[in-house]
Order: C-alpha cells, then structure tokens, then sequence
C-alpha cells in the first residue's frame, strides 16, 4: 500500500478526517490586553508535567491571542462544562470584541469564565513552533477545579458533546 503525502490536498482532508475522531477536550485561553480581555476556544491543549505543574496550549500563528500571550507571558485556561458549548461557540469566531456580553471575572489578573469545570492560570516557560500553530508549555501558578463535577465539554466528529463514563 502506498501513502498519500499529507502536502496534497486530499491527503489533507484524510488527516482532518482522521483527527475528527479523537474526542478533544474543550477549553477557552483567556489573556488581557492592558485592561482588554481576550479569548479563544481552543481543543488542542493538556497536562505536560506533575513536577513542576505545568500545561500545554496550542494556538494558530495568526492568533491575535497568541501575541498578546508572547507580550504577556501569562495566560489563563478555562475548561468548559457540558452547559457552556455556547462560550466555545462564542470565542471560536473570528474578531476582536469576543467578551462583549460574556460575564467574566479577574483571576491572577487574568480572564476567568464562570461555571467552568476547572480553571488554570499559568505562565509560559517556551513556545515551540509546529507548522502553522505554536505550542506554549507553560507553568500552572493556580489551578481549581469547578464545584460539583459537571460533565466536560468535548469536540468529536466536528461536534460538541461530552463524556458518558462506562458502567462496569
């Protein structure tokens, strides 16, 4: 059998469709511009290391986040809840005014969601280029999961969903 090269355009499509069915976690990196906060919904994201704390974040080169958080150096991870796929919706598109109407607080100086299942505010020790994203490896400085233990918001299929534990 013979392997397409991922450069041709339909090799392209076979990877995106390849990677729709791994179930991501959904979460929205959160940075403030002098006192203008900013926000994106983001799936490629996860725990790096225990010792010391630390999270990886994966944002597109273009991202107007992306610079804010080089500038910064900090940035802040809510983790959505089943209920928020309207947040997720909310910051995944494109423009610059994504908090307007969106009920926030300041944590760690930082843009923190309400009601998220977990929050996260870390600080970038490296950012590492990988094609047309750049992975951020940061260190958690707070971390707190959300009261109860609301379901997680997850991205399958091109869909949002959540995690139904298996009966054993």
């Amino acid at each position: 059998m013979t392997a397409t090269p991922i450069s041709d355009t339909s090799a392209r499509q076979a990877f995106r469709d390849a990677m729709a069915t791994v179930a991501s976690p959904v979460a929205v990196v959160t940075a403030m511009d002098g006192r203008r906060p900013h926000g994106t919904t983001v799936s490629a994201f996860a725990s790096l290391s225990l010792a010391p704390p630390m999270v990886l974040v994966s944002l597109d080169n273009r991202s107007h986040l992306l610079a804010i958080i080089r500038r910064t150096g900090r940035f802040g991870l809510n983790v959505l809840t089943s209920h928020q796929f309207d947040l997720a919706t909310a910051f995944a598109r494109s423009g610059e005014d994504k908090f307007e109407g969106i009920p926030w607080s300041p944590s760690e100086d930082l843009p923190r969601l309400p009601g998220s299942v977990a929050w996260i505010a870390a600080e970038v020790d490296d950012c590492v280029t990988g094609g047309d994203h750049t992975v951020l490896l940061a260190r958690a400085v707070t971390a707190e999961r959300g009261a109860g233990s609301p379901s997680p918001l997850t991205y399958h299929q091109r869909s949002f969903g959540t995690h139904t534990p298996l009966v054993t």
